[in-house]
């Protein structure tokens, strides 16, 4: 039966034995000095820490740069939201301005293709960020820019998608087209809560791909493991010693028992 973690037989000379060791404890770990630096970058350490302040001058940019590129797509969301959002039709009649269709979704149809542009730039805008920022382990910045950008951008949208569909004016549009012409009512936002489509979809998208796709920190090393650039620390038994020494051969017996040419340990009997 072997017997683990048994100190070195003093009265063996291939073996050293240390005097009044534990040999429970963990490996002693070498001197390293003159071994080569840590690279930057690597296991924490870099040869110029960066200072609050510079970190959060960096987190600041990129939440500044997230917020504008959503503004600037806020743009493309009122042309799109121009363009695909179904218009009301209205009639002149005499002095009146009537619904050519009274019983029509058309204002529900706005209301529905606002929300799902909102939701197609959350998701592109997210995307792009979550690319962008992964290598660096994205940060609070890139949330927050994605949720004030994404608001802002979808203000934005409603603003200029209402001055780019119809005329506000509908009594000169009325006067345009005469008695018994048509025209279009312009287009405006009557849930005011689809202006939250695109932040929540950008928010939402974003915490999945960093659960599943973003950097993860490395695990802390084990207790007994030493510094960079250390060799590789070697058991007491059956490899070689700390100092140098040759462990026992394989004639001792298995890896882990340190027993004679017979297989039997000194002093077991």
């Amino acid at each position: 039966m072997t017997v683990p973690n048994t100190p070195p037989d003093p009265t063996r000379d291939d073996v050293p034995a240390v005097p009044d060791a534990n040999p429970f404890a963990p490996p002693q770990t070498h001197d390293v000095a003159g071994l080569p630096p840590l690279p930057e970058g690597i296991g924490g350490v870099s040869k110029a820490e960066s200072s609050p302040v510079d970190r959060l001058m960096s987190e600041l940019r990129i939440g500044a740069a997230t917020v504008v590129v959503c503004a600037v797509l806020g743009l493309a969301m009122a042309g799109l939201w121009a363009w695909l959002a179904p218009k009301v039709p209205l009639v002149v009649d005499g002095d009146r301005i009537l619904y050519a269709d009274p019983e029509g979704e058309q204002r529900a149809g706005a209301d529905a293709v606002f929300v799902l542009v909102g939701l197609g730039m959350g998701i592109v805008t997210a995307l792009g960020a979550f690319l962008v920022t992964r290598r660096r382990g994205g940060g609070i910045s890139v949330a927050v820019g994605l949720a004030v950008g994404g608001l802002l951008g979808s203000l934005g949208a409603w603003r200029l998608g209402r001055s780019f569909g119809p005329s506000h004016d509908l009594i000169g549009e009325a006067r345009r087209v005469g008695n018994g012409g048509r025209f279009y009512a312009d287009i405006d936002l009557g849930a005011h809560g689809a202006l939250l489509a695109w932040p929540m979809a950008a928010m939402v998208l974003l915490l999945l791909l960093s659960a599943a796709f973003g950097k993860r920190e490395e695990d802390p090393p084990p207790y007994w493991a030493g510094p960079y650039g250390q060799p590789p620390l070697e058991g007491p038994v059956g490899q070689a010693g700390l100092d140098g020494h040759a462990g026992p051969d394989a004639k001792d017996g298995p890896a882990g028992e340190q027993g004679g040419a017979d297989g039997r340990r000194p002093g077991l009997g």
